[in-house]
Parts: C-alpha cells; structure tokens; sequence
C-alpha cells in the first residue's frame, strides 16, 4: 500500500474516522437533570448505533483508505472498493441523523412527563459530525481538485544543483558529465565528452544528429501506470507521487520513463507532472 497516492479528501475520510471512533465511547442519550450516579450507556452498547453508525463508519473509511491505496483495483461484485466505502459512509451518516432525532428508539417520555425525555448524547452529535465529515470527503474528493492534491506532498529537489551535478541517489541530472547515459548510449553534446574517438579505435559511420531532447527529473501528482515500450495495453509499473523518475525522451506513445530500479517504459498521461 502506497500511502504517498492518497489525497487531501482521504486525510478528511481518516480524521472523520479518528472522530467517530473516539465519539463511539461517549454517552448514547442524556436526560436534563440525570443524577450522577446514572451509567449512561456508550455507542457500543446499542445494537442499532453500534452496527448501523460507529461500524459502518469506520468500515467505510477503511475501504475507501484501502482502495486509494493499493496499486491495482480490487473488487467486489464487480464494483471497485471506493464505491462501497462512499456507500458506508453516506448510510453511516443518514443513520446517525436518525439516531440523534429519536436517541432511544420512540420511547421519548416515560410516564407522560416530557421533562423527562432523554435527547442526544455527546457520543451520538460526534457521531453525527463525525460521519457528515466522512461522507462529505467521501463524495466530494473525485468532485474537487483542491481535494485530489496529494496527502503527502511530492518531495522537491534537494537544493537547486548547477549544471552536470550529481544528486545525491546516484542518478546524474542531464548534461552531467557521465561516460555514457542510460542505456549504455553515450550522449553527444554533454559536458566532457570528447567528439573524437579513443586512440585506435576505428571512425565508425556518422551518426545522424540527436533530436532536440533534454532528459528530466519529474514527479507525478497521482498514481500513473507506465506501459511497455512495444505498445502492450498492460503497465508494467505504477509511477507514485513523491518519487523522482528520469524521463529519458519523447516516443511516439508519450513520455519514455525509467524508474530507479532500471525499468523503462511509456508514460502515456503526462498531464500535471512536475519537473524538477
């Protein structure tokens, strides 16, 4: 699970969750003038706030968590994992509303005196709170680009480096002097390397001149998946936010792309990428 992929709107999801977690052992119901000798009972003593608000809630926040965070979709009944948990949520909410109206299931007096009605806990209006939250930040994050933005923030370069410097991974920005670049190809046109070849090592033909690209270090804003060079409709790798990658040069599919461990591939959606 790479926590660097989720977004603003997952940090609303976990922090609802934290609330309604903590709100489940508060009080269910209160009365006016309860003495303090009175137990009252918790969240987690009824049946129906228990399953129908705390479990569903916290359910539906760990799906939604869990689906932004694995590499590959999974799925149930054919449905993603993010739409479950958006349903948790919003039923959690619609149940704590109801839970907060009547806190003790229709019996709002007891002996004609509605005095003594008992009204909502604190538990059940944090739980209220707590779920709205929750199903907000569930519906709203595919809606709202400030809440798409990354959770984590995408680290930026140590610290600007002139021209031909090494960063400190191992991996040289373009134009550093390198015997030779990815791949094994020696690039024409960097700093050190001379345009005559070794003492007694035969001309060889002439090569026609490269194209007019610069490799760059960028980061992705979102999970992007990086398919293989010969045009297979599979990705071979998942590019995620806050890690540096090289791209190497322009194909004719997108982006060309290698990855730290030496994968290389096609970055096909290069829409919002930050160079470094």
């Amino acid at each position: 699970m790479n926590i660097r992929s989720l977004t603003r709107g997952d940090g609303v999801v976990i922090g609802a969750a934290v609330l309604l977690f903590i709100a489940s052992f508060l009080d269910n119901y209160s009365y006016d003038d309860a003495p303090s000798s009175l137990d009252i009972p918790s969240l987690w003593s009824s049946g129906p706030v228990l399953l129908s608000v705390v479990l569903a809630g916290l359910i539906g926040a760990a799906l939604i968590v869990v689906a932004r965070g694995l590499p590959q979709p999974r799925k149930i009944a054919g449905l993603d994992l993010g739409p479950f948990g958006v349903a948790f949520a919003v039923f959690a909410a619609w149940s704590a509303l109801g839970n907060v109206i009547d806190p003790v299931g229709g019996l709002d007096n007891f002996g004609g005196d509605n005095s003594n009605a008992p009204s909502a806990g604190m538990g059940l209006i944090l739980a209220l709170i707590a779920t709205l939250l929750l199903a907000a930040g569930a519906v709203a994050t595919p809606l709202v680009p400030a809440l798409q933005a990354g959770l984590i923030p995408a680290p930026k370069p140590p610290a600007p480096q002139p021209y031909g410097a090494q960063p400190p991974a191992g991996y040289g920005y373009p134009g550093a002097p390198q015997p030779s670049a990815f791949g094994g190809q020696p690039q024409p046109g960097q700093p050190g390397q001379p345009g005559q070849p070794p003492f007694g090592a035969q001309p060889g033909p002439a090569q026609p001149p490269a194209a007019d690209f610069s490799p760059f270090w960028f980061a992705v804003p979102v999970p992007r998946p990086l398919y293989a060079e010969d045009g297979a409709p599979m990705p071979i790798a998942e590019l995620a936010p806050g890690t540096w990658y090289l791209a190497v040069e322009q194909g004719a599919q997108g982006l060309v792309a290698q990855t730290q461990d030496g994968r290389r591939g096609v970055l096909r959606d290069t829409s919002g990428i930050q160079r470094g």
